[in-house]
C-alpha cells in the first residue's frame, strides 16, 4: 500500500537510498536536507509523488514548515524516518564542550525536533510509524566514539520511552542500531575530526583517524539492502520496536547481552539487598 514516507537527511548515504527505494515502490516521500536543490538533483529532478523541502533537523522551526508541507501536498504523514546525523570522532578530553554539545544537538535534538513536528499530524490521524536511525554505538560504547556514543544512547532511552507515550494513539516506534554501513558517515562532510591536542592522546588520536579513515567505503554493509529492510519494516502492520541491522551488529548486542546478564548476576549479592529491612 502507498504511503507518505518523510526522510530526513535526504540528500546523500541512507537517506538517498531511502528516498529513491521508496519512490521507486511507488510511495509518496517527502526528502529533505539542508540544501534542498541538491536534494532533488540527487534523487532525479521533480517527480509527481516527491517533495522536497529545507530541513536543518536542529531548526525545530524547520521541522515543522517542513511537516506542514507535507500535509498540504500529500495530506498525511504516514512514516518518519529520522536518518540525518553527524559524528564527532575523538577521546573525550579532545572533543570541546561545544562539539559534545553540537552532537547531541544534532544525533538527539534533531530527531527529537522532527518527531515533535510530526507526532500531532499522526496523532490526528490516529495512525504512524517513527522510525529512528541510532547505532550499534547506541548500544555498545567504542573506542574514539564517546560524543557519537553518548548521543545515540541518548537516542535509544528517547525512543524506548516514546513507544509508551503513543501507543494509545496507534503509532508504531521502531529504533534502527545499525552496525558499518557505506552510508557515508566517515566522509569528511559528515565526520569532523579530532585535532591531536594532548601529548597523551596524540599517538593514539593519530593512529585511530588512519584507521578509520581507511575504513570509509569498506565498510561490510550494503546501504542499499538496509534502505530496503527499512521499507519494509515501514509497511509491517506490527514493526519490531528495535531493529538491529548488520551480521557485525548483532554478534555485538548478543555479546552485550550477555555481558549485561553477567554482570546483573555479579551484583545480585550486594546489589540485591539494599531496600529498608534487607538483611
Amino acid at each position: 500500500m502507498s504511503k507518505v514516507i518523510f526522510v530526513t537527511g535526504a540528500g546523500r548515504g541512507l537517506g538517498t537510498d531511502i528516498a529513491r527505494q521508496a519512490l521507486a515502490g511507488g510511495h509518496q516521500v517527502v526528502a529533505t536536507g539542508r540544501r534542498p536543490e541538491e536534494v532533488e538533483k540527487t534523487l532525479g529532478g521533480p517527480q509527481d509523488n516527491l517533495l522536497v523541502t529545507k530541513l536543518d533537523v536542529t531548526s525545530l522551526e524547520d521541522a515543522q514548515a517542513a511537516a506542514h508541507a507535507a500535509v498540504d501536498r500529500f495530506g498525511r504523514i504516514d512514516v518518519l524516518i529520522n536518518n540525518a546525523g553527524n559524528f564527532f570522532a575523538g577521546y573525550f578530553e579532545e572533543i570541546t564542550p561545544a562539539q559534545m554539545r553540537q552532537q547531541i544537538e544534532t544525533n538527539l535534538f534533531g530527531p527529537m525536533n522532527v518527531t515533535r513536528a510530526v507526532l500531532p499530524i499522526m496523532r490526528g490521524q490516529r495512525a504512524g510509524h517513527v522510525i529512528t536511525l541510532s547505532s550499534s554505538a547506541g548500544l555498545i560504547g567504542q573506542e574514539f566514539c564517546v560524543a557519537y556514543a553518548a548521543s545515540k544512547f541518548g537516542v535509544e532511552g528517547w525512543m524506548e520511552s516514546l513507544r509508551y507515550d503513543v501507543a494509545p494513539y496507534n503509532i508504531r516506534t521502531t529504533v534502527v542500531e545499525p552496525g558499518f554501513f557505506r552510508t557515508e558517515l566517515l566522509v569528511d562532510a559528515s565526520t569532523t575530526w579530532p585535532e591531536p591536542s594532548i601529548d597523551d592522546y596524540a599517538e593514539r588520536t593519530s593512529a585511530t583517524i588512519a584507521a578509520w579513515k581507511s575504513m570509509s567505503g569498506q565498510q561490510p554493509g550494503d546501504p542499499a539492502k538496509l534502505a530496503q529492510a527499512l521499507l519494509t519494516i515501514a509497511d509491517q502492520d506490527q514493526p519490531p520496536l528495535r531493529f538491529v541491522a548488520g551480521a557485525d551488529a548483532i554478534e555485538g548486542v548478543e555479546a552485550k547481552a550477555k555481558e549485561l546478564l553477567a554482570q546483573a548476576q555479579a551484583s545480585r549479592e550486594l546489589g540485591g539487598n539494599l531496600g529498608y529491612g534487607a538483611a
